[in-house]
């Protein structure tokens, strides 16, 4: 049974303790007997806790017992000690005496205080079982939109020459994120540059600015450091040139005040969009004036039961007629709580009337006249307590992000699966049942997909009012411990209960008391964001499970001591050597080293590793590339080399034999520099690859041809791929793959060679990128018949090259929606030939889009 938030300590206990009933254990028949009692005693505890989770409102006598159950307690302050004691020497009857003990205190209580009958004359919620993915996830960025986009366009796309900022106002969850980003993808492609960035309530100012810069294609200085001279260079880079910035989520004046020091004026009609909750915000954005204001408006009613709608067939059965006219009043026209309270309906396998009448008791009354942030917590909050028990943990779990993070989807699954929260399916992998968790969190709408690939989604974020509603739980719960400064470590110091996740956001200062980082040795799981001048020592968290951040720490020299380790994220420059005796963590199955740093000595002894990156392969040694091939529970290898440098020849060759013994690998990516002898190997020496692969990354590899073992890839779904002469026969190579749903073919040289994708080809391909330095779009035709399910069609090509043509056959690409233009060595500074050719490309794809029968949109990139 999979862990829930209160119950997630006990889980290990109970699986050591399962294990002390089998044969090794069989000579200590005393120690037997108490672990049999212990466990029989723990699980009905276990299945009492489960129970409270289920309760929306729990009766002060039982919310006492569950908070201060001794042997949860006990547990959280010491399972990795004990843990460690139970699995490691047989002197173990003292400790299982104690938690006996404990246990049995714990349930003479709970008879006492009469907890069961109180826990049965709460009112509980039926957990819901997932039915289907949310239908209404696509409608929520389209739905009532038309009116509202064209208007803040007109806002925006006047005559005026000089700088406008127009800000969009209104209560959170009405959609002026969705909005904007309408707004910005419609008009971005007229201006010559474009950004889109998040603030949130506690911004560091200096890292969004520094995010800015990359996202305009600022070459970032060196010697620029200080804020001053972040906002001067993003000054003179946007001098002289017609910008729009969309700088989403705005919470205070002083915030917007310097961020805003980095818009220049100029008389080229540039424009800053800014999203805002407060009213006093919008104002001083757009320099006082009330005309650049766009406030938010309520879903009218019709735009309400669109997105409400409960099927293809947009028919409401008429047995829920009324009662969905209800629900919908109490949603009060906001999209964020029709989406989710939508999506919770159609959860509901059963979908029965008794349970629609129970959700809509539970809205509150005043959500139809005047929604309130608690009304609207209410409604998210529904969502939460109908959650199955094994998504609760998970979902609290993204409080450890801070808000307006992208997050990447596989390395929370790769965390909840070292907390313990992934329950084992047999003959099923974990991280697969981890996945099909985070896809249960999508179905119902909880979290938002911001970057999708291959069908999967791999970056997402969360709303920042269901964060809200997240950060509350977990300190109730004492699931997660959030501090933004100094004080909130203090404060998490004098807490009653000890650490147990730790997420650091923003800008930690001060100096650390001994007391202090002696509180903090609990903890389990840790992560920090920002920039901080607080840098802990690895060794202080003897306990630690989860070390996932990104910013500077204290590595010891030895890091043995860590046994309990299973996860670790160091996506940070390092400066310091890395500990010689890494290889020793014998449970760390997901190592992700920083930037600068080489393989381990000794990795070969590393053999729970399952996730493996390292960004230096060129200073590893050929030792250790060669010990690459012991470790055969890998599942995900991504390899590279500074930009420069590369493998030699032999380290080359030692790395492909590595990769053709790993039989389980299913994710290869190699970025590594290709311009060196002996990356050919690949091609000749893999002539029997890891048969499970599922996504192949050889993108900066430069092949003369498709590498023949490519054929028996039958599970591959996602492939990036360079040919130096990519030719038809090539294409055929790879449309007989049988599960590619996204690829990137990068053809150096087209011109040698007509590329026909013929019909019959790439049967569940739904997006490609071809990519060339050529005109690949004068020597690429489609057959009727060929990629049936395409929905996306990119064309990377330099535009000086461009012979007037449009690929042949787009028509018979059926599915097709999207198709994208990457015009290769279109710099800022425009000239009258790039305009003009730039022009007649957009206008010859969009006549040829007009003729396609599913009218596809034509973008620039």
């Amino acid at each position: 049974m999979a862990a829930s938030v209160a119950t997630g300590v006990m889980e290990p206990l109970l699986g050591k303790l399962t294990e002390l009933l089998g044969e090794e254990y069989k000579k200590f028949t005393g120690v037997r007997e108490q672990a049999s009692f212990l466990r029989d005693e723990l699980s009905a505890m276990k299945a009492l806790l489960d129970k409270m989770e289920l309760m929306d409102k729990l009766d002060p006598s039982a919310k006492n017992w569950r908070d201060h159950c001794p042997c949860k307690a006990r547990l959280c302050q010491e399972d990795g000690e004990f843990l460690t004691t139970l699995g490691r020497r047989h002197k173990i009857a003292s400790q299982i005496e104690e938690l006996k003990v404990l246990a049995m205190e714990a349930n003479a209580r709970r008879k006492r205080y009469k907890i069961d009958d109180c826990i049965n004359s709460s009112p509980g919620v039926v957990a819901i079982d997932p039915w289907m993915s949310a239908i209404y996830k696509e409608a929520a960025g389209l739905v009532g939109i038309d009116g509202p986009r064209e208007e803040l366009i007109g806002l925006l796309m006047d005559s005026q020459k000089q700088l406008k900022v127009v800000s969009v106002v209104g209560f959170g969850g009405l959609g002026k994120t969705t909005l904007a980003k309408q707004v910005y993808d419609k008009i971005g492609e007229q201006f010559s540059c474009k950004a889109f960035f998040s603030v949130s309530q506690r911004p560091y100012v200096k890292s969004l600015l520094i995010g800015l810069q990359r996202k305009l294609g600022i070459k970032e200085s060196s010697h620029n450091h200080e804020l001053q001279e972040i906002v001067d260079h993003v000054r003179e880079y946007l001098k002289h040139k017609r910008y729009f910035i969309l700088v989403d989520d705005v919470w205070d004046q002083s915030a917007w005040n310097i961020i805003s020091c980095a818009f220049p004026e100029n008389s080229n009609g540039s424009r800053v969009m800014v999203t805002t909750r407060l009213d006093d915000v919008a104002l001083c954005a757009c320099h006082s004036d009330p005309a650049c204001i766009y406030k938010m408006k309520h879903l009218k009613e019709q735009d309400s039961r669109r997105l409400f709608q409960l099927g293809s067939d947009n028919v409401c059965p008429p047995q829920f007629e009324d009662i969905s006219a209800e629900i919908l009043k109490k949603c009060g026209g906001l999209p964020l709580a029709v989406i989710t309270i939508a999506s919770l309906l159609a959860s509901n396998e059963a979908r029965s009337l008794n349970e629609w009448k129970r959700i809509k008791n539970a809205l509150g009354a005043k959500s139809a006249t005047q929604p309130t942030l608690e009304e609207m917590r209410g409604i998210l909050n529904l969502s939460y307590i109908h959650l199955p028990l094994h998504l609760r943990p998970c979902l609290l779990y993204l409080g450890m992000y801070p808000e307006d993070r992208d997050i990447y989807r596989d390395d929370l699954v790769r965390q909840w699966i070292s907390e313990g929260f992934v329950c084992s399916s047999r003959g099923v992998d974990l991280e697969d049942v981890a996945k099909g968790y985070f896809n249960e969190l999508i179905n119902r709408s909880l979290i938002q997909h911001v970057h999708t690939q291959g069908g999967e989604v791999l970056y997402f974020r969360v709303h920042d009012m269901l964060l809200d509603l997240i950060l509350s739980k977990s300190t109730t719960d004492n699931f997660i411990s959030v501090a933004y400064n100094y004080e909130d470590l203090a404060r998490l110091h004098s807490c009653e209960y000890k650490v147990r996740r730790l997420s650091l956001i923003s800008s930690v200062c001060g100096a650390i008391t001994e007391a202090l980082a002696t509180s903090m040795s609990q903890v389990r799981s840790y992560a920090q964001f920002g920039e901080s001048k607080y840098i802990p020592h690895l060794s202080q968290f003897k306990y630690f499970k989860v070390l996932a951040r990104g910013a500077k720490i204290v590595l010891p020299t030895e890091i043995k001591g860590l046994v309990h380790l299973e996860t670790l994220e160091l996506l940070c420059d390092s400066t310091q050597s890395f500990p010689s005796d890494i290889n020793r963590l014998v449970n760390l199955f997901h190592l992700i080293l920083p930037d600068g740093t080489a393989l381990p000595e000794g990795i070969q002894n590393m053999k729970s590793v399952r996730t493996l990156n390292c960004s230096v392969m060129s200073e590893s040694s050929l030792e250790d590339i060669k010990g690459l091939r012991e470790l055969t529970n890998l599942k995900e290898l991504i390899l590279s080399t500074p930009y420069g440098q590369c493998l030699t020849v032999e380290r080359a060759d030692a790395l492909v034999s590595s990769i053709g013994l790993l039989r389980d690998l299913k994710h290869l990516t190699l970025d590594c520099d290709s311009e060196c002898d002996g990356y050919e190997k690949l091609s000749d020496s893999l002539s029997d690859p890891p048969p499970h692969l599922e996504v192949l990354d050889l993108e900066t590899w430069k092949f003369s041809i498709v590498p023949g073992w490519i054929r028996e890839l039958r599970c591959l779904r996602i492939l990036k791929l360079c040919i130096l002469c990519l030719s038809g026969d090539d294409i055929r190579v790879l449309g007989e793959l049988p599960s590619l749903v996204y690829a990137i073919f990068r053809g150096l040289d087209v011109s040698q060679d007509k590329i026909v994708v013929s019909t019959g080809l790439f049967l569940v391909l739904e997006e490609v990128l071809f990519w060339s330095d050529e005109d690949v779009t004068a020597y690429l035709s489609f057959e009727a018949g060929a990629m049936p399910k395409l929905q996306k069609l990119i064309l990377g090509f330099g535009w000086k090259e461009w012979m007037g043509a449009t690929p042949v056959g787009m028509e018979c690409l059926l599915c097709l929606q999207d198709i994208q233009l990457w015009p290769e060595g279109t710099g800022a500074e425009s000239s009258k030939d790039q305009d003009d050719v730039l022009a007649a490309i957009e206008s010859s794809f969009k006549s040829a889009a007009s003729m396609h029968p599913g009218h596809p949109s034509v973008t620039f990139h």
